[in-house]
């Protein structure tokens, strides 16, 4: 019986089931495409093989041991408008629809001795590529004997085309779509937009453009148009999981401070495709390190990474212990003399920083005093960035230190003031200084819901944080050292922390209110990373907390797009919509300025000139759909629960019992226990994953006195949880 070749779901599946030496070709095709193509192509799975598009096709990969192709032996690379290529030494085979093709073999008797092919650990990840064309002709060279020179012709035959199938001034069209001016505080309705190389090329009424055939169109009518959101207060080397500040809550013992750096190193572009999924395409990292600020790099041509401002460690008053010793994964210099602030603002230079950021945290104990004494070394750091054209950003949560700040030269607040409500005096300091505030108001309850143990996220919270991080939240609910968690938890629960919580927000709202109101520039920041504080999610409940204050919506909206550019200098190329303006834009299905709920219906989202659909940003994995269905049972939510199952899903009790089928009997069947069992929590003891199942061993705790031990088998089909096997 002849076999039955698998779906590919992924680059990785694919190469698990190729043999050695096709497996081989395909990755350093692969990395060749990629490097020569613009960040916007994208790569996929169809007909089982990796294919690159733009706007239209451009090339696939078939390896012979995959069916359909066509081919007995080696690798094609299809190109799929090749019939434009003038093939002089006819290097390709020519296909139907305009489809021609180069196939490249591994003789069999050279493949132990082939050079590491370095093919990729994970879909997308070409971390280790160095000079691309060199390893390809090399590798190429070495496999099938060729010449030099034609070697040389086939490669540039190749990256000509490449280059051919990607018009270098393809044109995008936004149509009859009404514009939100942030600058104006107006909308303006029935534009046409133009987007050429990444700029707004024109913008003017529809009536009066003529759309050329063939250009790019993106519907607009009935829609908004605005500039791209900015999260004015963001810091990479923060996870916004649990382990995230060991300053905070030292957990190390349970997970060492090293694994937390390198996972947030890793999972960057993650965190970066969910800000821009939710159409933030500019992000402020007032907090970071060495070593970021060289990842930070990595990310400025890329399509689905916003637009990153990033300084380095923080020139500190204090430096917390759990950081010393980290080298360049070091967010905190600590400065104890004006000359070394001036040295150390001259160090960090050399790293290409944005701006400086000053950590200035004071002794509680005689807070005033302690002020006074760091003011020359203030002065210093402020003195010696502005000497080199850098702005200064400070942390200073106190009046009087606030004030000491500004008094000498700083240029941003990232915090405002909590200690008291600010005078009538510091207002009009900071509006004639023209100082930038940033609120952040809903950091610190992602501190005090976490260590107080009563997280209860939103749909919205669940389904766009990193899931594992948000996930992470809950995990003091079972982590060993109980009795220390349950210490915190009461202390936290005393009469007079719940008052000074209290004492602390009313204080950062009232002076939100009377900041705005005195003529100071506000911008939007969430202080994302820190513990509870989630990468992405975190905007929008800011700028709701900002509407509680009193703030109106063009206020807000102006906080969170064109306000940020003024402290980084750049509102003339970023922040709104206007002829010769980036075009970092998004398009929403709803009118903001009615709503503020409207900001989270994204139609598509132009970052950099390219037009993404949301849902494209993110790949959805078995994984992450179990995990948020894990994350929302612990919360309590029951819709965020139900969202990653299908329909039809069916529950069986092992192997083969069917107690459950369809969503709405699973809600049925679930809605009482959460409604009766609020303290509802599942720890995973242990997750394997293999293909398209999960299987998670779960301890759960909650439900009466006893623990209860189950194993839980999920399949998964098209982005969904389609069947669920218990074992008890």
């Amino acid at each position: 019986m002849k076999s039955i070749f698998p779906k590919i779901q992924s680059i990785l599946h694919l190469y698990d089931v190729l043999p050695e030496n096709e497996r081989s070709i395909v990755d350093v095709l692969r990395q060749v495409t990629r490097a020569h193509t613009p960040p916007y192509v994208k790569e996929k799975i169809a007909y089982n093989v990796p294919f690159f598009f733009g706007n239209r096709g451009i090339c696939i990969i078939w390896p012979s041991f995959v069916p359909r192709g066509g081919i007995t032996e080696g690798v094609l690379f299809g190109l799929w408008h090749g019939n434009q290529l003038a093939d002089k030494d006819h290097y390709l085979t020519r296909g139907s629809n305009k489809k021609n093709f180069i196939r490249f073999l591994v003789p069999q008797n050279r493949l132990m001795k082939m050079p590491s092919a370095n093919y990729c650990k994970k879909p997308y990840d070409t971390t280790g590529l160095r000079n691309t064309k060199k390893h390809f002709k090399i590798f190429l060279l070495y496999l099938s004997g060729l010449t030099p020179i034609i070697m040389n012709r086939t490669i540039s035959c190749i990256i000509g085309w490449l280059l051919l199938a990607i018009p270098a001034c393809a044109q995008t069209y936004i149509s009859n779509v009404t514009v939100v001016d942030v600058v104006h505080q107006k909308l303006i309705p029935d534009q046409t937009v133009v987007i050429k190389n990444g700029i707004i090329n024109a913008m003017q009424s529809s009536k009066d453009v003529r759309v050329p055939a063939g250009a790019d169109i993106i519907a607009g009518k009935g829609k908004f148009l605005m500039p791209g959101l900015t999260d004015a207060h963001v810091h990479f080397f923060q996870s916004g999981g649990l382990y995230a500040r060991p300053d905070a809550l030292d957990l190390r013992k349970f997970r060492p401070y090293e694994q937390e750096i390198k996972w947030v190193h890793n999972n960057m572009e993650d965190l970066l495709r969910r800000y821009v999924r939710l159409g933030i395409t500019s992000v402020i990292d007032v907090g970071s390190t060495y070593n970021f600020l060289e990842q930070r790099d990595s990310f400025a041509t890329k399509d689905y990474a916003p637009e990153i401002f990033m300084t380095g460690p923080l020139l500190t008053s204090y430096e917390p212990e759990v950081f010393k010793a980290l080298k360049n994964d070091d967010p905190f210099i600590l400065v104890k003399t004006p000359e070394e602030g001036a040295k150390d603002v001259r160090d960090e230079i050399l790293h290409h920083p944005d701006f400086i950021k000053i950590w200035f945290i004071v002794k509680q104990d005689s807070v005033a005093a302690s002020a006074r004494r760091f003011v020359p070394v203030l002065k210093a750091i402020i003195d010696e960035a502005h000497k080199n054209s850098l702005k200064v950003a400070v942390h200073a949560t106190e009046q009087i230190t606030a004030q000491l700040a500004v008094e000498n030269g700083c240029d941003y607040l990232v915090h405002e003031v909590e200690d008291q409500v600010v005078s009538d005096d510091f207002v009009r300091l900071l509006q004639e200084k023209k100082i930038i505030v940033c609120p952040t108001l809903v950091v610190a309850d992602g501190y005090t819901n976490t260590f107080g143990q009563q997280n209860r996220f939103s749909t919205y919270d669940l389904q766009n944080s990193n899931p594992g991080q948000i996930g992470s939240l809950t995990d003091l609910q079972h982590l060993p050292d109980s009795a220390m968690f349950n210490f915190i938890k009461k202390r936290l629960h005393l009469k007079q922390s719940v008052q000074r919580f209290a004492r602390l927000d009313s204080n950062r709202s009232v002076n939100l209110k009377k900041m705005a109101d005195g003529g100071v520039t506000i911008v939007a920041g969430t202080d994302a990373g820190n513990i509870g504080t989630q990468h992405a999610a975190s905007l929008y409940p800011e700028l709701t907390a900002m509407k509680n204050s009193g703030l109106t919506n063009w206020q807000i909206i102006q906080a969170a797009t064109i306000n940020p550019f003024k402290f980084l200098n750049k509102e003339d190329s970023l922040g709104s919509i206007a002829v010769g303006k980036k075009a970092d834009m998004i398009l929403l299905k709803a009118n903001p300025i009615e709503n503020l709920d409207n900001l989270t219906k994204i139609d598509v989202v132009i970052n950099k000139g390219y037009a993404l659909h949301p849902d494209s940003l993110i790949a959805v994995t078995p994984v992450m759909l179990v995990q948020q269905q894990l994350n929302a049972y612990n919360a309590g939510n029951l819709d965020a629960f139900l969202a990653p199952y299908d329909d039809s899903v069916e529950i069986y009790q092992f192997p083969d019992q069917l107690i459950s089928k369809g969503k709405e009997a699973l809600r049925q069947r679930w809605s009482p226990l959460f409604a009766s069992n609020p303290g509802l929590h599942c720890e995973i003891k242990e997750r394997i994953m293999q293909g398209h199942s999960v299987i998670d061993k779960e301890s759960i705790t909650g439900m009466g006195k006893n623990r209860e031990e189950s194993t839980a088998i999920y399949e998964i089909e098209k982005n969904k949880i389609t069947r669920v096997y218990l074992i008890q």
